[in-house]
């Protein structure tokens, strides 16, 4: 076994809140605490939505690998999220229920475990806790009944905050104006813009499928205050790191952190504490142009699309990795299939035996990959940098029990299962194919005899009608993947 690094690089991740790179210094020694804004569960998660689950799977793998005490927290969102982000329109949960004519309770848990289907494909590992918001709503009204003589007023809708209350609200989104917090649905009575609903009472003459008693009236919880309590009850204030979509960035968590400063203080976000998290972390946008990423659209881009198509879901991860995670990630069919491509190649190199050579040469140069490895992933998660290193230890002609110990360590960090991919892995059958593979592999054969009898005309004839069942026949294929499903 390799020996592992003496000397770690320093972390240092960006926080949105000051918009500057920051040293990561945990609250409590040894141990890392994170928090990610979780799914709404009223309907399948794009793959634009994974993109932030993948992202912080990564921060939660380094944080692991420089040998911190990591606990991850996710939340379930099963009430309280309205159509609108920006604290407007009908609850999404009680929407999709009312489309589909089914319990709320089994659309959350149908599309619950369709996301943790997705998490479990793009190698996303479990965090510390699920928590599921409907299990926090008395501790939502204790929360609220806490803050609310100071910081609350309420109208014939619900209870309100008031974010004239806090010192510096909008400081995340870089914005107090009516255009940032400001684009709120008009509620008549309230005092602000910005103000935003902590409890919305059960309109009169209507039933909720989940609603519950408060000193405000029956009802539901706002959707920022749920983020606010289940953060803090898991994990107590304040905590090391909050993670999220940038969208977030802009209303939902300028509301959790007023929230958590009235419960905590009402001092300035000089002191990042005060925000109730030591760092706020957030992924950029994936972009595709033909605006299938819009749930609305229909057949809209999920994961089992992808794998619909013929497409390895850790290809859509590998996608990701080659990205910084605060760059715009731009998707496209030919993006993945490059990346599919060279997920393919890494796990082929590591089936091919190596001859032996110097072994104090190849610890030698390992190493330095390594310690290079945990410098680049130390800098804000460099993953596109990382995932070159990981490449070059892959590819290298080290004998592989020399380099193995190095792949698995800076695997274990970006996530790819390079050493339990095989490549048959990669023969995904696309959901239209009709062509068996045994088939495929039996009229390969007589393909392959057919040339080696230079009888040409059979062997065209052989591959144009696999062709023409979707089958892709590669001729001198580097990779050895000798065929493929089409799209």
């Amino acid at each position: 076994m390799a020996p592992a690094m003496t000397e770690a690089a320093p972390l240092t991740l960006f926080n949105s809140l000051t918009r500057q790179l920051e040293p990561f210094v945990p609250v409590h020694q040894g141990e890392a605490r994170v928090y990610t804004c979780g799914p709404t569960v009223y309907n399948y998660p794009h793959i634009g939505n994974m993109r932030a689950y993948v992202f912080a799977d990564v921060l939660g793998r380094t944080l692991s690998f420089k040998a911190y005490k990591l606990t991850h927290v996710i939340n379930i969102t099963d009430v309280g999220h309205l159509t609108d982000d920006a604290d407007a329109g009908e609850d999404k949960m009680e929407k999709m229920a009312a489309q589909q004519a089914q319990s709320i309770w089994d659309i959350a848990e149908h599309y619950k475990q369709a996301y943790w289907a997705d998490v479990r494909a793009l190698n996303i590992r479990q965090p510390a806790q699920w928590t599921v918001a409907t299990d926090y709503v008395p501790q939502m009204i204790e929360f609220a009944k806490q803050i609310a003589p100071k910081h609350c007023y309420e109208l014939d809708s619900g209870l309100y905050f008031d974010a004239s209350t806090v010192a510096d609200y909008g400081r995340l989104a870089r914005a107090n104006t009516e255009e940032g917090e400001g684009r709120i649905e008009a509620v008549e009575g309230k005092r602000n813009a910005a103000d935003f609903a902590i409890w919305r009472k059960t309109p009169p003459g209507e039933k909720r499928q989940m609603e519950w008693d408060s000193p405000w009236g029956r009802g539901a919880p706002g959707w920022h205050l749920e983020c606010s309590v289940m953060s803090g009850e898991v994990l107590g204030f304040p905590f090391d790191i909050h993670t999220g979509g940038i969208d977030h960035r802009e209303i939902h968590h300028p509301n959790e952190i007023a929230q958590n400063q009235a419960k905590c203080c009402t001092n300035g976000l000089d002191v990042a504490e005060n925000s109730g998290a030591r760092l706020w972390m957030h992924n950029n946008f994936l972009v595709e142009r033909s605006g299938k990423m819009s749930k609305s659209s229909g057949e809209f881009l999920r994961l089992q699309l992808l794998i619909d198509k013929g497409y390895h879901p850790l290809a859509y991860r590998m996608m990701c990795l080659q990205a910084h995670y605060r760059s715009e990630l731009e998707f496209s069919w030919e993006g993945l299939q490059a990346a599919q491509t060279r997920l393919k190649r890494m796990v082929m190199r590591l089936s091919v035996a190596d001859q032996p050579i110097d072994q104090q040469r190849a610890e030698e140069v390992l190493n330095d990959w390594e310690r290079r490895f945990d410098e680049v992933m130390s800098d804000d998660l460099n993953t596109p940098s990382a995932l070159i290193l990981l490449e070059q230890a892959v590819v290298s002609n080290f004998q592989m029990d020399l380099k193995r110990p190095y792949i698995e360590r800076m695997d274990a960090v970006l996530g790819l299962n390079l050493l339990t991919l095989k490549r048959t892995d990669f023969r995904i059958r696309p959901k239209a194919a009709t062509i068996t593979e045994a088939e495929i592999e039996a009229a390969l054969a007589r393909r392959k005899e057919a040339r080696a009898a230079k009888d040409f005309a059979t062997s065209d004839a052989i591959r144009d009608e696999l062709a023409a069942n979707g089958v892709e026949v590669m001729d001198g294929d580097s990779l050895g993947w000798e065929w493929k499903l089409g799209d």
